[in-house]
């Protein structure tokens, strides 16, 4: 039999290390050899003696974060040994490693996977979420090892070295030691008050030493969050 698609670029990439690697750029490949967390729903294929549990968002406390702030990561705990392949809507795949004293600030939407001996918590976005329905909190990483994130299309990282400013719905991750805020992007006057309106109301303010991944596409809005009512809710949540 032969095809194109029997091609090398096409065939399973073998490894003689355990953990993360990109099969392709819209397949992430698990050589496993103990567990890793997952996305719910995002495996496409597996071998071997592999077993999945529904996590929820990855504790009853994050559990209850995510119940009312409409942010986390629906999670499955992914154990045994063999290799797992995860995708998301054939979105584009990044293998992010983070290092002792690393902290990344992500949207939940675009964590696919990640190694176990990381930790992540769902915190306040400090400043930005008032002037767009985004999203008030994001999940933040910690610790050492390995995570996989989605972009629609390829990403640009856009370097902290002068005030940033970035669509909400396009921001994917970022530094989370930078200071964030929000920014009026669109000027008011007798157009506005006509309707017209440029479809850039506001977007988010970034400041420090870190890194923006931005993508060329905007996430829609999350629909009947309620977050504004939220935040009174979250004070115990959120120490």
């Amino acid at each position: 039999m032969r095809s194109e698609l029997f091609s090398a670029e096409n065939l399973e990439k073998e490894s003689a290390q355990p953990g993360m690697r990109l099969q392709n750029s819209k397949m992430l490949k698990i050589e496993l050899n103990g567990e890793a967390m997952a996305r719910v729903g995002s495996m496409v294929a597996y071998q071997g003696q592999v077993q999945f549990q529904a996590l929820g968002s990855g504790g009853l406390g994050k559990f209850l974060k995510q119940k009312l702030t409409g942010e986390g990561v629906p999670l499955m705990k992914v154990s045994g040994r063999g290799d797992v392949f995860l995708a998301d809507l054939a979105k584009d795949v990044h293998i992010i490693d983070l290092e002792p004293g690393d902290a990344l600030s992500i949207n939940g939407s675009s964590v696919l996977a990640f190694d176990s001996t990381l930790q992540y918590d769902i915190q306040m976005v400090g400043g930005a979420g008032m002037a767009s329905s985004s999203g008030l909190f994001n999940c933040v990483f910690r610790g050492h090892g390995r995570i996989a994130i989605t972009t629609k299309g390829t990403p640009v990282v856009l370097n902290v070295d002068a005030p940033t400013y970035v669509d909400p719905q396009a921001a994917v991750c970022w530094s989370a030691n930078l200071q964030t805020g929000y920014h009026r992007a669109e000027q008011l006057g007798l157009g506005t008050l006509l309707g017209r309106r440029t479809g850039e109301s506001f977007t988010m303010s970034f400041a420090g030493q870190g890194f923006v991944v931005v993508q060329p596409s905007e996430e829609p809005p999350i629909a009947g969050s309620g977050q504004q009512e939220q935040q009174g809710l979250l004070g115990g949540l959120l120490s």
